[in-house]
């Protein structure tokens, strides 16, 4: 997959700039929209536990290059080893990323995040672990897994789950996208900061000679706004979602969704149940199961439990759906997977708890995250 060594084009596709005790890290793929890709969740690992380590790094900066801050991670590459029968190479980059996600969520020093573009799957999982997270105006927040017969990972079981209500739920399993003042009224920001004003905001944070997380937020908020929500925000049918995506299982969300567009003639309504009827129903099941047990575990728990499902997810023993969801997607982009079970009712409890058990191979393990110390109370809190 990669050469473990630091190459040229690795270091290239993670620029680092330095000032005083401050370091920004930008990803630097533009035209993939800064996919990560294994040499960048390598380099991005590497650089994140040096600085930890380096008393003269008191504050870690990452955004973006271009008009994406994070896309996700790179799954076209991880298919194509699916294909040539090497899931193993894909399961390398997961146990990869999921580790550097949990060094996000317990780091010692302060990250901020800029938010300014799109923000997807893996790109959620190194940034909202993060301690500030500055959306912007344009900001586009999205886990679209189901789509892909994949499930929201990285961690998503953790964050998702503690949105309020079943907020994560809808944004989990419809793979809805949420704008900069959404993702602010919903806690997946912590700041919102207009573009216009990242330029003084950054200028003002590579001056710090602190680590101390009350002086950080004190400067982000000096440059932040309190924005409005579109009038057609999801963020206002809260009650309808809390209602329907509280229900036991995914036919039950469905069915409760269906009930109320017979009483309202709603586009929103319409186009959940649509986004639900056009993703994998393996994902489905298997991503509600996973937000609700993200509720009641630590982050490193969710990623040990993530870790499992997104191997049985490239073994495709269970079901082939990932594999056929990125050929309809992102390869052959017919927009029209095949999913194997086709229907909810044939997506059986027994399937469903397979991705949720250790995986049966030889050489298989476990994730292993490593041992943690001397962890800030708001991650302690996350343990």
């Amino acid at each position: 997959m990669a050469s473990f060594g630091s190459t040229r084009r690795e270091e290239d596709s993670v620029l680092v700039q330095q000032n005083l005790f401050v370091r920004t890290l930008t990803l630097n793929r533009p035209r993939q929209l800064n996919a990560l890709n294994f040499e960048m969740i390598s380099r991005l690992l590497e650089l994140f536990l040096a600085y930890e380590k380096d008393d003269n790094v008191k504050l870690v900066i990452v955004k973006g290059k271009g008009r994406a801050f994070c896309a996700g991670g790179d799954v076209a590459a991880v298919v194509r080893q699916i294909n040539e029968g090497n899931w193993r190479l894909g399961a390398h980059f997961f146990q990869k990323e999921f580790t550097l996600n949990y060094l996000l969520a317990t780091y010692s020093k302060p990250q901020v995040s800029i938010l300014n573009g799109i923000v997807m799957g893996g790109g959620a999982g190194v940034s909202i672990h993060g301690r500030f997270r500055v959306a912007t105006e344009n900001s586009v927040f999205a886990m679209p897994e189901t789509a892909l017969g994949l499930f929201p990972d990285v961690g998503a079981s953790y964050y998702l789950s503690r949105l309020p209500g079943f907020f994560g739920e809808y944004v989990g399993l419809t793979g809805t996208r949420l704008d900069g003042a959404e993702m602010l009224a919903c806690g997946l920001a912590t700041h919102f900061v207009p573009s216009t004003r990242l330029s003084l905001l950054e200028e003002a944070l590579c001056k710090v000679d602190s680590s101390d997380f009350a002086i950080i937020q004190a400067i982000i908020d000096k440059y932040s706004q309190n924005p409005t929500l579109k009038e057609k925000s999801a963020y206002y049918k809260m009650d309808v979602i809390d209602k329907c995506f509280s229900r036991r299982t995914v036919e039950e969300i469905l069915s409760a969704l269906e009930k109320e567009a017979t009483n309202s003639a709603d586009a929103w309504l319409t186009s959940t149940i649509q986004a639900l009827k056009k993703a994998s129903p393996m994902s489905l099941k298997i991503s509600l199961k996973s937000i609700r047990e993200g509720r009641l575990q630590g982050v490193g728990q969710c990623l040990v439990r993530e870790y499992r499902m997104v191997c049985h997810v490239l073994k495709g023993e269970v079901s082939k759906d990932f594999r056929e969801g990125c050929r309809a997607i992102l390869l052959d982009k017919d927009k029209n997977p095949k999913w194997e079970p086709s229907k909810l009712e044939l997506v059986t409890n027994h399937m469903v708890e397979q991705y949720f058990s250790k995986l049966d191979d030889e050489g298989w393990e476990e994730l292993e995250l490593p041992a943690r110390s001397n962890l800030p109370v708001f991650a302690i809190a996350k343990l």
